[in-house]
């Protein structure tokens, strides 16, 4: 039985990080300046020369040993350890937490003064038609 580790496989990383980025192969190729299918061999490829990683870590907005030592296993622990204070959308009582970052009565009143000035905006536009017969 071997004891041996797996070697870390780049492109696979590349791939990860792009996707947790919301990034398309399309777009890291137009910031690398290549084809899209060059990317696609890229994230296929188990090892990218360090140059090359380099021009990659930068479009992706991280460092080269990001990429090297990303693991799907580090990301699930980060998030699992992320402490947030809040009690989210229901509170520990199952009650609805609605906590708005603005006036909802605020939004009603400019809809309806919107919906007011497209009305007025129709009249006068109607006016001035039957006004040119």
């Amino acid at each position: 039985m071997s004891t041996a580790t797996k070697p870390k496989h780049i492109g696979r990383n590349i791939s990860r990080i792009r996707e947790f980025r919301g990034m398309k192969q399309e777009a890291l190729a137009i910031a690398l300046g290549m084809s899209q299918q060059y990317v696609s061999t890229l994230e296929g490829s188990e090892n990218i020369d360090d140059e090359r990683l380099s021009k990659i870590a930068e479009a992706l907005g991280v460092s080269t040993e990001a990429i090297k030592s990303f693991s799907d296993e580090g990301v699930i622990n980060y998030f699992n350890s992320f402490s947030d204070n809040s009690e989210g959308i229901f509170g520990n009582d199952g009650t609805f937490n609605n906590h708005c970052t603005f006036n909802p009565i605020d939004k009603i009143v400019e809809l309806y003064e919107r919906l007011v000035q497209a009305e007025k905006d129709k009249v006068d536009y109607l006016e001035k038609l039957l006004k040119e017969r």
